[in-house]
């Protein structure tokens, strides 16, 4: 697969996201619920990928997107003990409060994706003029 084929992956992953989105407005609570508990299931998988393939590459990796990960995974870590700790709660404050900084930790984790898909089109485009360089190098020979 190509870096572009891979920018293109991203991009139909997070219009199926936004899609899951919309449609989960319209779900009871017991779908929603079963919607949270199937994204959740697939984010820890995902992660779980992301560390397993950051370690084949940790030489490779720069120190940078290391501790992006590290902090990453600990925000994951934070939201979910939360939400594992007040779901329990059935008080209406404490529901309006669990609702906003949910919206707020969702609201953060739109604007660390919208971060990656920008740092992923920079080294996208990158990646194919260092391909381009090497091509017309190669050709000069």
């Amino acid at each position: 697969m190509t870096v572009s084929e891979g920018f293109g992956k991203l991009k139909e992953q997070v219009e199926e996201a936004d899609r899951n989105i919309r449609a989960a407005a319209s779900q009871d609570t017991a779908e929603l619920k079963a919607m949270v508990d199937d994204a959740r299931r697939n984010a820890e998988k995902r992660a779980d990928k992301l560390v397993i393939k950051s370690d084949e590459t940790a030489v490779q990796a720069e120190r940078h997107w290391q501790d992006v990960q590290t902090d990453w995974d600990a925000h994951i870590k934070r939201i979910r003990a939360r939400i594992d700790a007040k779901k329990a709660s059935i008080d209406a404050d404490i529901a309006e409060n669990d609702a906003e900084s949910a919206e707020a930790d969702a609201i953060d984790a739109v604007q660390f994706a919208s971060a990656a898909i920008e740092e992923a089109h920079y080294a996208v485009l990158d990646a194919v003029l260092a391909r381009k360089d090497a091509d017309v190098m190669a050709a000069a020979r």
